[in-house]
């Protein structure tokens, strides 16, 4: 399944995605500056076992956000923990490639996910949470329509010290 935006298109995540940038991503430091990743080295292998998993699981679906112009693999976009009876699942995303960042592309890849998770997965309500330094991503959920539902606090340990988590919700209705 491909979904298509103005500037992306999101696919099903590949094994041969491993073979390509992706696993640097969770290397690099600024990359994974707010996110639980890039606490120790991953690699290829690690992507394609990843990658095999998620094939099997369906509480998950992951899906590669690619450049139309040149078919550019640039990040992965979520939808975790699914449940089809409470109707509900989360939402995760990580822009791999900093070339990206503040071109609007996690906007147009959220808001494809968002469509995808309530029209074709008929999902009442999807959420998320991250990191109370990432503005960014705050900034994004808002922009999404996802409203502030609260915090956990000290839920993260980054970079030696807790962190908060603020959480964020989307019901079918607010899109």
């Amino acid at each position: 399944m491909k979904i298509e935006g103005d500037r992306i298109y999101l696919r099903p995540i590949e094994m041969n995605d491993a073979d390509g940038t992706y696993p640097s991503w969770l290397n690099d430091p600024e990359v994974c500056r707010y996110n639980s990743h890039g606490e120790h080295l991953y690699t290829a292998e690690m992507a394609r076992e990843y990658i095999a998993r998620t094939m099997s699981n369906c509480a998950l679906e992951v899906f590669a956000i690619c450049v139309k112009k040149n078919d550019q693999h640039i990040g992965n976009i979520s939808l975790q923990q699914i449940s089809l009876k409470n109707r509900n699942a989360e939402f995760a995303i990580l822009i791999g490639d900093p070339s990206a960042y503040g071109k609007g592309i996690g906007y147009e890849a959220g808001k494809l996910l968002l469509q995808y998770a309530f029209t074709h997965l008929k999902l009442h309500r999807v959420h998320c949470g991250t990191h109370a330094d990432n503005i960014g991503m705050q900034k994004l959920a808002l922009k999404l329509g996802f409203v502030q539902e609260g915090k956990r606090r000290d839920a993260i340990f980054k970079n030696g010290q807790f962190a908060d988590i603020v959480e964020y919700g989307i019901l079918e209705q607010d899109l």
